[in-house]
Protein backbone atom coordinates (compact mmCIF):
# COMPACT_ATOMS: atom_id res chain seq x y z
CA UNK A 1 0.00 0.00 0.00
CA UNK A 2 1.07 3.58 -0.41
CA UNK A 3 1.10 6.42 -2.92
CA UNK A 4 -0.20 5.39 -6.36
CA UNK A 5 -1.72 2.29 -4.76
CA UNK A 6 -4.38 0.22 -6.45
CA UNK A 7 -7.88 1.71 -6.19
CA UNK A 8 -9.38 -1.75 -5.63
CA UNK A 9 -7.45 -2.37 -2.41
CA UNK A 10 -8.52 -1.64 1.18
CA UNK A 11 -6.52 1.56 1.80
CA UNK A 12 -8.01 3.28 -1.25
CA UNK A 13 -11.51 1.84 -0.87
CA UNK A 14 -11.68 2.67 2.83
CA UNK A 15 -10.20 6.16 2.43
CA UNK A 16 -12.56 7.06 -0.41
CA UNK A 17 -15.63 5.79 1.45
CA UNK A 18 -14.65 7.32 4.79
CA UNK A 19 -14.08 10.77 3.29
CA UNK A 20 -17.46 10.54 1.53
CA UNK A 21 -19.25 9.38 4.71
CA UNK A 22 -20.11 6.03 3.13
CA UNK A 23 -19.87 2.76 5.07
CA UNK A 24 -16.86 0.51 4.64
CA UNK A 25 -17.42 -3.22 4.31
CA UNK A 26 -15.45 -5.12 6.94
CA UNK A 27 -15.36 -8.83 6.22
CA UNK A 28 -14.95 -11.60 8.78
CA UNK A 29 -16.53 -9.14 11.25
CA UNK A 30 -13.14 -7.40 11.48
CA UNK A 31 -11.35 -10.46 12.85
CA UNK A 32 -8.83 -10.73 10.01
CA UNK A 33 -5.10 -10.06 10.25
CA UNK A 34 -3.26 -8.63 7.25
CA UNK A 35 0.41 -8.13 6.47
CA UNK A 36 0.33 -4.56 5.14
CA UNK A 37 3.58 -3.68 3.36
CA UNK A 38 4.42 -0.07 2.54
CA UNK A 39 5.53 0.51 -1.06
CA UNK A 40 8.79 2.25 -0.08
CA UNK A 41 9.88 -0.94 1.69
CA UNK A 42 9.05 -3.00 -1.39
CA UNK A 43 11.01 -0.62 -3.62
CA UNK A 44 14.00 -0.66 -1.28
CA UNK A 45 14.03 -4.47 -1.26
CA UNK A 46 13.76 -4.72 -5.06
CA UNK A 47 16.54 -2.16 -5.63
CA UNK A 48 18.74 -3.98 -3.10
CA UNK A 49 18.20 -7.23 -5.02
CA UNK A 50 19.58 -5.77 -8.27
CA UNK A 51 23.12 -6.53 -7.14
CA UNK A 52 22.15 -10.04 -5.97
CA UNK A 53 21.08 -11.87 -9.14
CA UNK A 54 20.07 -15.50 -8.73
CA UNK A 55 22.43 -18.20 -9.92
CA UNK A 56 21.70 -21.20 -12.08
CA UNK A 57 20.82 -24.36 -10.22
CA UNK A 58 23.80 -26.72 -10.65
CA UNK A 59 21.65 -29.67 -9.51
CA UNK A 60 19.15 -29.22 -12.37
CA UNK A 61 18.88 -32.41 -14.42
CA UNK A 62 17.61 -31.97 -17.99
CA UNK A 63 16.95 -35.71 -18.22
CA UNK A 64 14.70 -35.59 -15.13
CA UNK A 65 13.22 -32.08 -14.87
CA UNK A 66 11.29 -31.04 -11.77
CA UNK A 67 8.87 -28.12 -11.51
CA UNK A 68 10.72 -26.69 -8.49
CA UNK A 69 14.10 -26.53 -10.26
CA UNK A 70 15.34 -24.79 -13.37
CA UNK A 71 18.40 -24.33 -15.51
CA UNK A 72 17.44 -20.65 -15.74
CA UNK A 73 18.49 -18.41 -12.86
CA UNK A 74 15.50 -17.56 -10.70
CA UNK A 75 14.53 -17.06 -7.10
CA UNK A 76 11.27 -16.53 -5.26
CA UNK A 77 11.33 -14.18 -2.29
CA UNK A 78 8.60 -12.82 -0.05
CA UNK A 79 8.66 -9.07 0.43
CA UNK A 80 6.28 -8.31 3.25
CA UNK A 81 6.09 -6.57 6.59
CA UNK A 82 5.83 -9.91 8.45
CA UNK A 83 3.86 -8.20 11.23
CA UNK A 84 0.16 -8.89 10.71
CA UNK A 85 -2.11 -6.03 11.74
CA UNK A 86 -5.66 -6.65 12.95
CA UNK A 87 -8.00 -5.16 10.37
CA UNK A 88 -9.79 -3.09 13.02
CA UNK A 89 -6.44 -1.61 14.16
CA UNK A 90 -5.71 -0.72 10.53
CA UNK A 91 -9.08 1.04 10.29
CA UNK A 92 -8.54 2.88 13.60
CA UNK A 93 -5.13 4.06 12.38
CA UNK A 94 -6.66 5.23 9.10
CA UNK A 95 -9.41 7.04 11.03
CA UNK A 96 -6.78 8.94 13.03
CA UNK A 97 -4.78 9.81 9.90
CA UNK A 98 -7.90 11.05 8.10
CA UNK A 99 -9.50 12.72 11.11
CA UNK A 100 -12.82 10.98 10.46
CA UNK A 101 -14.66 8.05 11.97
CA UNK A 102 -15.57 5.21 9.64
CA UNK A 103 -19.11 4.02 9.25
CA UNK A 104 -18.49 0.31 9.68
CA UNK A 105 -20.55 -2.39 7.99
CA UNK A 106 -19.52 -5.74 9.46
CA UNK A 107 -20.00 -8.76 7.23
CA UNK A 108 -19.14 -12.46 7.35
CA UNK A 109 -15.94 -13.73 5.80
CA UNK A 110 -15.93 -14.06 2.03
CA UNK A 111 -15.57 -17.61 0.66
CA UNK A 112 -11.90 -18.47 0.24
CA UNK A 113 -10.61 -15.45 2.17
CA UNK A 114 -7.68 -16.02 4.51
CA UNK A 115 -8.16 -15.18 8.18
CA UNK A 116 -4.53 -14.07 8.51
CA UNK A 117 -1.66 -13.30 6.16
CA UNK A 118 2.00 -12.87 7.11
CA UNK A 119 5.09 -12.96 4.94
CA UNK A 120 8.12 -15.01 5.88
CA UNK A 121 10.97 -12.73 4.82
CA UNK A 122 13.83 -14.73 6.31
CA UNK A 123 15.30 -15.50 2.86
CA UNK A 124 15.13 -11.81 1.90
CA UNK A 125 16.75 -10.79 5.20
CA UNK A 126 19.51 -13.40 4.77
CA UNK A 127 20.19 -12.28 1.20
CA UNK A 128 20.21 -8.49 1.54
CA UNK A 129 20.11 -7.82 5.28
CA UNK A 130 16.81 -5.97 4.98
CA UNK A 131 13.17 -6.66 5.73
CA UNK A 132 10.23 -4.29 5.34
CA UNK A 133 9.37 -2.66 8.65
CA UNK A 134 7.47 0.60 8.09
CA UNK A 135 4.92 0.81 10.91
CA UNK A 136 1.30 1.06 9.78
CA UNK A 137 1.01 4.47 11.50
CA UNK A 138 3.83 5.88 9.38
CA UNK A 139 2.77 4.25 6.12
CA UNK A 140 -0.88 5.26 6.44
CA UNK A 141 0.12 8.85 7.23
CA UNK A 142 2.14 8.93 3.98
CA UNK A 143 -0.79 7.31 2.16
CA UNK A 144 -3.33 9.84 3.45
CA UNK A 145 -1.04 12.80 2.67
CA UNK A 146 -0.59 11.52 -0.88
CA UNK A 147 -4.30 10.75 -1.34
CA UNK A 148 -5.38 14.20 -0.19
CA UNK A 149 -2.80 15.89 -2.42
CA UNK A 150 -3.62 13.70 -5.43
CA UNK A 151 -7.33 14.48 -5.12
CA UNK A 152 -6.82 18.17 -4.31
CA UNK A 153 -8.06 17.71 -0.75
CA UNK A 154 -4.90 18.97 0.97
Amino acid sequence: YGPWGRPDMAPWLFTEAMLAGRPIRIFNHGQSLRDFTFIDDVARAVVSLIDKPPARDPAYDHAHPRPDRSDAPWRILNIGNERPVPLLAFIETLERALGVTAVKQFEPAQPGDMVATAADVSALRDLIGFAPATPIEVGLKHWVDWYRNYHGLA
